[in-house]
């Protein structure tokens, strides 16, 4: 019957990636195998009844732990399966001794490749990421098939691998979100890395004090101080909320939020912005990556073109007039554009793909 296991790097960060993978395993019926697992935060996200193993921990310290990961799955032996999925970078170097396998890339590494040279530190020197890119190459190369997760991944991966990979968009639970009267905040959530240009946000609401945003989502160890010092630098009106696992309050959120604000640069998919239509919220975005497939600009919400704070400033403060001749129309478009990215799609692909012989009944 196709006994399926599941990959991934660690489980101690949970983001939308780990998200993606907790309803992949439910599509599947399937075991994850990963490194660290912070399993309260599993348990909070609602997929207490999944299957997790730990193949070894290893330090929190960031190119420590991705080498460590890494050579983790290179050397795990796990021959009970039919089939192998794996997700996240560090996990495919467990490719080579289970042939049967898929990637499902939510991105590609950006820091060896279109990112490689903003961030800056001891182990972003030429010849180090050379040697990087060399095994990271050498691992996909052992890779059967290839899903993504949008057709910006699929150009990633065309580009830095010269595969051709299928789009399987990431999968949201539309149906938990709902919308309420907007209060006067706009939200942004995502993990705090600085190619999501959060900068941007606070810069804009620094030039408006008469609004707020309200900013959710934690940084890893590698990126604290980067966190402080967005802390520090933001204005009264923008407020920092952390990493939020309970899934009644980040979905209230959601459903008072007056715009949903999301800048990261060239974002892989961006499910952030789904789950704000889903919730019936205009949302401003800038004009590049996944967001380009997911919002429909001047009807569920607005891309910038060469997003700053300038521009985004002025697109917010053009929001209250537009609230109030056609709050109830943007409502009606976000929503329904949300639909096409419901869970059950991406449940229905996945087992298409990875399980046919049991692609039978209706899965919710």
């Amino acid at each position: 019957m196709g006994k399926v296991a599941i990959f991934h790097d660690y489980f101690d960060e949970i983001g939308g990636a780990e998200a993606t993978v907790l309803n992949m395993a439910k599509a599947l019926n399937a075991k994850i195998y990963t490194t660290n697992i912070d399993r309260d935060k599993i348990n909070r996200l609602g997929f207490s009844k999944i299957q997790i193993e730990s193949v070894g921990c290893v330090p929190n310290k960031r190119i420590v732990k991705q080498v460590c990961t890494a050579l983790k799955f290179y050397f795990s032996k796990n021959k009970k399966y039919d089939k192998y999925v794996f997700v996240g970078s560090y996990s495919i170097f467990a490719a080579k001794p289970n042939r049967e396998n898929y990637w499902f890339c939510i991105s590609p590494l950006r820091g060896l490749y279109d990112l490689r040279f903003q961030k800056k530190s001891l182990f972003s020197n030429w010849l180090f990421k050379e040697i990087q890119i060399y095994y990271d190459q050498k691992a996909v190369s052992k890779i059967k098939t290839i899903f993504v997760n949008s057709v910006n991944t699929m150009k990633r991966v065309k580009q830095f691998y010269n595969r051709d990979s299928e789009v399987i968009y990431s999968p949201v639970d539309v149906s938990k979100f709902y919308n309420k009267k907007s209060k006067n905040y706009s939200l942004s959530v995502n993990r705090i890395d600085p190619y999501k240009r959060i900068e941007i946000q606070i810069e804009a609401f620094r030039k408006l004090p008469e609004e707020n945003l309200i900013i959710v989502g934690g940084a890893s160890a590698e990126f604290e101080d980067y966190f402080l010092k967005l802390k520090k630098n933001a204005p009264q009106n923008v407020k920092f909320l952390g990493s939020i696992f309970n899934e009644n309050e980040i979905v209230k959120l959601y459903s008072e939020c007056k715009t949903f604000i999301a800048t990261a640069e060239n974002e892989d998919f961006g499910k952030t912005v789904i789950e704000a239509m889903a919730a019936g919220k205009i949302v401003i975005a800038g004009e590049e990556g996944g967001y380009r497939e997911t919002v429909i600009d001047g009807q569920t919400g607005f891309l910038i073109k060469d997003i700053n704070s300038d521009k985004l400033a002025k697109k917010i403060s053009e929001i209250s007039e537009l609230l109030r001749n056609k709050e109830k129309e943007f409502k009606r478009n976000s929503i329904e554009q949300s639909k096409k990215f419901d869970k059950k799609y991406f449940y229905k692909k996945i087992r298409e793909k990875i399980i046919p012989e049991r692609c039978v009944g209706t899965f919710h």
